[in-house]
């Protein structure tokens, strides 16, 4: 016997025409695979629409008390093929203008906007499973540099820390006080870095029996730095300048792994 793909309808049918002949409605509904109440929904309908009623109906509301009239609906959709640079914001706000009561809200416009296909509806925001986290795959191909404010000394100046970390394994590269968060001193703080990273990379192999020193950029341990009142910005750039070393010194390219990768030496 050939096997028949029977419809949601038909399978239905079956299931009220055996409550109808005496089978139990629990013995029924278990072996069709759904609830109790939903084989008596089914016999309702059966005997007030026949087989008309065993069809799917739609889950729409008959009626909708939040939605917008349909002459406002109308207004809306004019606007927008009118101006079609207008958002729901503004629509809303010249429909107030027009005197039209009650206003519609933003978020009606633009379900009213989409209902009608003059507005793509919006991507919703992402899960965070969907977010990928980017990593690049060795050290010393990617650092992250970032200033660092709200470092106060005794006489009420504020200075900026530049710092810089390694994507791939999290190694602090660079940890430089700055008076001033400029342009220059970001580069100059870059480019002292770099320089101690070639003078330690000419340095011989440290031996395991000598003590281990913190790698800190030479601008952080410069004391001028940290000691200075408040002066001009000419003044600080002046004291900056004099701390780090100069541009020409340092190296036309970042060190390579071997330069860096390893802050004891």
């Amino acid at each position: 016997m050939a096997l028949v793909d029977l419809s949601v309808v038909e399978q239905r049918y079956r299931a009220v025409l055996e409550v109808q002949a005496g089978v139990p409605v629990t013995e029924v509904a278990a072996k069709f695979g759904v609830s109790r109440q939903s084989m008596h929904t089914w016999l309702v309908r059966y005997r007030e629409s026949g087989l008309a009623g065993l069809v799917d109906r739609s889950k729409r509301p008959v009626s909708s008390p939040d939605q917008i009239p349909a002459q406002v609906e109308v207004v809306v959709c004019e606007l927008r093929r009118e101006h079609p640079r207008w958002g729901p914001i503004r629509i809303a706000h010249e429909i107030g203008r027009l005197g039209i009561e009650p206003v519609p809200s933003r978020m009606s416009v633009y379900r009213a906007l989409v209902r009608h296909g003059l507005v793509e509806p919006g991507r919703r925001r992402r899960n965070r499973q969907d977010y990928r986290r980017w990593e690049r795959e060795a050290p010393m191909a990617l650092w992250q540099m970032d200033i660092v404010g709200g470092v106060l000394l005794a006489d009420g100046t504020e200075c900026k820390v530049v710092t810089g970390v390694d994507d791939h394994s999290r190694f602090c590269v660079i940890a430089a006080v700055v008076p001033r968060a400029s342009g220059r001193a970001v580069c100059l703080a870059f480019a002292g870095c770099c320089a101690e990273g070639a003078t330690r990379a000419s340095r011989p192999p440290r031996s395991p029996s000598a003590p281990v020193t913190a790698w800190t950029s030479c601008c952080a341990s410069t004391p001028s730095a940290l000691t200075a009142s408040r002066t001009t910005s000419t003044e600080r750039s002046t004291t900056l300048s004099n701390s780090c070393p100069s541009p020409s010194s340092a190296p036309a390219s970042p060190p390579g792994p071997s330069a860096c990768s390893n802050p004891n030496g």
